[in-house]
């Protein structure tokens, strides 16, 4: 990767473009949210009234669409779909019920961007408030500003309107807990108690919470990153997109995340298109990942291709070196004026699992596509 020359380029995309080429002319989908389908035809010409999101957003697409057939606003139209995974706390990685920081604190990240009036809104490391997303609305439309942090953040909403509430759900915090005993031996048994041999087991003392420790285990030897991002176009090409977060699990207070940061997590050019991101936020911030993609298709690239684009900037960020990019998780999405989409990851899927995807929905159906992936983890 250190000659990586405009050759070199050419042919990594043309490859994938190859690939996904492919997808888009057979309409590759792992799952159908109705009988409906999506012919070849429509997917290689691009469907305005068109709804993309990382996988999380799946069942709630519909509810986007409606308000884009009904001629709605495409801001509406994404923020109508994340704040139902906002609103749920079975999604650890977003909005109430997320995973939170090393004090125990949900701090929660997000922006939109209105292709139509070029406007933006941000909010990083808000608390108390499950839908930052709609914080992040209210300071385009209310304030001069794009961004707010904290607990300045905080501050506003309330005086906005939104209800303040504890965000940490008992599933939530019975991983923090099992993370502090891993991580902090003071927040363990001491060597003088009976539970001491017991330790973290000691913590799933019930069946409900039992059922919790395999799950509980994994985020806390391998903290998720998560998030949603939401990306649409309608019959004007007029587009908008949204990406919000609870961040990366366990980070220390205060840190944001490229959710929050207009042109890394989220970016719109109505002339363009749109992208989006989920991952690890710090390698994202790097590369102005969403920026990057739209600039690209600016000059032409497909959305996979320049989804692709971006990720080998990351790439080359660590000098091609796969042992530091097997702890990078980094996936990108993108949609063009005409409808076009597509979506890659750092990536493939180990030997034996299922791909990743992102949802689509164009009009007539919602459905997962596989991402492109980058590289091969057998490779």
């Amino acid at each position: 990767m250190k000659d990586w020359t405009r050759r070199k380029f050419f042919l990594a995309t043309l490859a994938g473009g190859v690939a996904a080429s492919a997808q888009e002319l057979f309409g590759v989908a792992l799952e159908r949210g109705t009988a409906a389908d999506v012919t070849a035809q429509a997917a290689a010409k691009g469907s305005r009234q068109l709804l993309i999101s990382s996988s999380n957003g799946f069942k709630h697409l519909d509810k986007g669409m409606e308000i884009l057939k009904k001629g709605g606003d495409t801001l509406d139209a994404v923020l109508a779909v994340v704040t139902q995974v906002e609103d749920d706390p079975a999604d650890t990685s977003v909005g109430y019920g997320g995973l939170p920081n090393e004090e125990g604190e949900v701090e929660l990240d997000a922006q939109v961007m209105h292709g139509p009036t070029g406007r933006a809104g941000a909010v990083g490391g808000i608390r108390k408030i499950k839908n930052p997303s709609l914080v992040a609305k209210a300071v385009m439309e209310h304030t001069t500003h794009n961004f707010m942090v904290g607990e300045g953040a905080t501050r506003f909403a309330v005086a906005r309107g939104f209800p303040a509430k504890d965000l940490l759900t008992e599933k939530a915090r019975l991983a923090w807990l099992a993370w502090k005993e891993k991580m902090l031996p003071n927040w363990a048994p001491g060597i003088d108690s009976p539970e001491w041999h017991a330790r973290v087991a000691g913590l799933f003392d019930t069946p409900e919470k039992l059922a919790l420790k395999d799950w509980v285990m994994e985020v806390v030897a391998h903290p998720p990153t998560g998030t949603i991002n939401c990306l649409a176009v309608n019959e004007k090409g007029d587009i908008s997109g949204t990406t919000t977060t609870s961040g990366l699990a366990w980070k220390i207070p205060g840190r944001v995340g490229d959710s929050a940061v207009i042109g890394a997590g989220n970016y719109v050019d109505n002339d363009v298109g749109a992208a989006g991101s989920t991952g690890l936020g710090e390698q994202n911030i790097r590369i102005c990942g969403a920026h990057t993609i739209v600039e690209m298709m600016r000059k032409g690239m497909s959305p996979t291709d320049a989804c692709l684009g971006a990720l080998q900037r990351i790439v080359k960020n660590f000098n091609n070196d796969k042992t530091r990019l097997a702890l990078v998780d980094m996936q990108f999405y993108a949609l063009n004026k005409d409808g076009l989409h597509g979506g890659a990851t750092l990536w493939g899927p180990a030997p034996g699992k299922t791909p990743a995807t992102y949802a689509v929905h164009d009009g007539a159906a919602a459905a997962r596509i596989p991402l492109t992936p980058l590289m091969d983890r057998t490779s």
